[in-house]
């Protein structure tokens, strides 16, 4: 079990771990806004005038799906899956950064978007990455 752990472990690299997280996510947070969207959405405004919630939902889980099939791809190839997630996650801290500010509909809208900001950003510093060369570990006795 530890071996194909292991194997899969070196295949996804860790820059596929973090799109696999990223996609995780981003596909998670787009399923609650269509399954159960939330009730305060003062920070959306902006965005429900180009599409209602449910379609921006659809867009978060196709960003996730994109960056969790980039994941296995090989290491600078897989750029699209983090520039989807960047894509999704930046209207969104705009949206939530204009509703505090010059909008003042959302009086926490500033910390929202530092986090989808944020959420994004990590896209754009680890799309420059290399993946570190594969160590040789002595085998681990059992």
């Amino acid at each position: 079990m530890r071996a194909a752990a292991r194997r899969l472990r070196q295949q996804l690299g860790r820059r596929g771990a973090l799109l696999t997280m990223k996609g995780v996510m981003a596909t998670g947070y787009g399923s609650g806004q269509v399954i159960a969207p939330p009730g305060d959405q003062r920070g959306l405004t902006l965005l429900l005038k180009i599409m209602p919630l449910t379609g921006w939902g659809w867009v978060w889980i196709t960003a996730g799906l994109a960056a969790l099939v980039c994941a296995w791809l090989p290491p600078r190839r897989d750029w699209p899956g983090f520039l989807a997630v960047w894509l999704i996650a930046t209207p969104w801290a705009l949206a939530y950064l204009v509703s505090w500010w010059p909008l003042d509909e959302s009086p926490r809208g500033w910390v929202v978007a530092m986090i989808f900001a944020a959420f994004g950003a990590v896209c754009l510093v680890a799309i420059g990455w290399d993946e570190p060369p594969a160590r040789s570990e002595p085998p681990r006795e059992t």
